[in-house]
Order: C-alpha cells, then sequence, then structure tokens
C-alpha cells in the first residue's frame, strides 16, 4: 500500500470523529496573515498567509483600448504562477493547468461580484480605459492556494493607488502614483473552497488533506446590502457533488463568511489607513 492511501485513510478516520489530524474541526481555517504594501513599484500589493500556504500578489494599471461591446468601461487580467520552490510537485516553464485555473477563478469571483466599478476606468469612451492586471504568485504551497490567492487579490486591489497619467502624451508614469483609490464597491468576494474527503465535507485543507479529496467547491461570496450573494462556484475533482452536499457547503459558507469576512475587512481597513 502507498503512502498517499495510507494518509487517506488516516485522514478519514479522523474525520469521522469530527477532528482533522492538525486539530481543526471541519470548517475552521488555519491562521491567517495578511500584509499589504510589500512592494514599491506595483500600484497595490498584498502577502497572505494560510497556514503555511504563502501567496504575494501585485496590482499593475495600464491604459488601453476597450473592448468594442464594453467601450466605456475599463478591463482586468489575472494571472497566476507557481513557483518552483513552493513545492517539489512544480517546475520551471509557464504557467500548468492549475495556475491558469486560479487565475479564472480568482478573476471570475472579482469580475461577477461587481467589486470593480468598470465605468469609472474610462478615460476616453471608445478609445482609453484603464486596465487592471493582477499578478498572483504562489512561494508556498501548503493546500488551498485558491482562497490565498482570492484573498491577496482583493487586499492588493483595496490598497492600490493610480498611477500618474499624462494626458497630453498618453503615457502612464510608472512609479509615479497619485492619492486616487480604485473605484471599488461594497460588494467586497471573499473565497471559500469546500472538498469532500471519504464523503466528509471540510474547508481549507492543507496539503495532505487536498490531495486526499475526491471533490472540491469553490464559492465566491458578496455582502451587497447585508445580502450575501453566491457570485461565482467552481467544480473540482472527478467525483460529483450531491445536493445534499452542495446544501451542507451554502449553509456552511455563510457561517464562515459572518465568521471571518469582518476580521479580514478590519485588517485591511487598517492597513489601508497606514
Amino acid at each position: 500500500m502507498d503512502l498517499p492511501n495510507i494518509n487517506k485513510k488516516k485522514i478519514i478516520a479522523v474525520l469521522k470523529d469530527g477532528k482533522r489530524l492538525d486539530g481543526r474541526r471541519k470548517f475552521d481555517f488555519r491562521n491567517i496573515s495578511l500584509e499589504t504594501g510589500i512592494s514599491n513599484k506595483a500600484e497595490g500589493s498584498a502577502r497572505v498567509r494560510i497556514g503555511k500556504t504563502e501567496v504575494i500578489v501585485g496590482v499593475k494599471m495600464d491604459t488601453q483600448e476597450p473592448y468594442p461591446d464594453h467601450d466605456d468601461e475599463g478591463t482586468m487580467m489575472v494571472g497566476m504562477e507557481f513557483s518552483p520552490i513552493c513545492g517539489e510537485r512544480y517546475e520551471p516553464g509557464p504557467p500548468k493547468i492549475d495556475a491558469i485555473e486560479v487565475a479564472r477563478v480568482v478573476d471570475r469571483g472579482i469580475r461577477e461580484s461587481g467589486f470593480i466599478d468598470w465605468k469609472k476606468l474610462c478615460i476616453k469612451k471608445g478609445e482609453k480605459v484603464w486596465s487592471v492586471l493582477i499578478d498572483i504568485y504562489c512561494i508556498n504551497d501548503d493546500g488551498n492556494v485558491l482562497d490565498a490567492s482570492a484573498l491577496g487579490a482583493v487586499a492588493a486591489l483595496r490598497v492600490s493607488k493610480f498611477p500618474v497619467y499624462n494626458e497630453k502624451e498618453e503615457a502612464v508614469k510608472y512609479g509615479e502614483f497619485t492619492k486616487d483609490s480604485l473605484p471599488l464597491t461594497e460588494n467586497i468576494p471573499l473565497s471559500l473552497t469546500f472538498h469532500r474527503i471519504g464523503g466528509i465535507l471540510i474547508l481549507d485543507p492543507d496539503r495532505d488533506e487536498e490531495d486526499a479529496s475526491e471533490a472540491r467547491l469553490t464559492l465566491a461570496l458578496s455582502l451587497p446590502k447585508k445580502d450575501k450573494i453566491i457570485n461565482s462556484m467552481q467544480k473540482g475533482g472527478i467525483v460529483p457533488l450531491s445536493i445534499e452536499n452542495i446544501e451542507e457547503i451554502i449553509k456552511e459558507s455563510e457561517k464562515v463568511y459572518d465568521k471571518l469576512f469582518p476580521e479580514l475587512d478590519k485588517k485591511v481597513k487598517e492597513l489601508n489607513r497606514g
């Protein structure tokens, strides 16, 4: 019997008693650490640690022609890389499918929430708009990079400042910043990823739990006008989730959101004031 199967059996045996190998309950997060302003070159930046998982996020802004079907709205692009130093399973080279999926899930959670006021990123309708570029780098993968990346992206956006823009030359002066923040709304998305192991649902898996997972579901929630909204969902894993699984995930996600969001929101506001 190989080691992964041994680990999975141990994980399931402990979960059946309502516990986890690290002592957490099923829907507990590991310790979350959040920093902003870690780069003096980016328009906004953040470092997030969830347990031993660590990601760094940077926001850069540029100008471009708008898309024809949204000629008065800004644009956004999210990129993600797993650094070779973040785990033995990662190698140098272009982003693989797991990095591409993280980038797309983060992008969709932000985009569908209406967190960014796209129309306020318009410089001249039909000709020039601001483009928001979000780069995510994982430097240590101990599970649940998805939620760490989404949290880092939102935190970096919330502390971002516009770069100086020379209207006469129609050029961005990189490295020079205004005091103007990005036009953001109160629809702040929070990503929560649930995994199913041996038929049991958990939140925020570590690396061993993630490797033992048979299915996962990521929800991006926000709280506009006190009503929780699910902005996006992303299913992973080859095993289907039952209706009962999804109902439990939604129920537990609301509880976790109510506990976690105020703490993280307070922390980002304190960092922004600092």
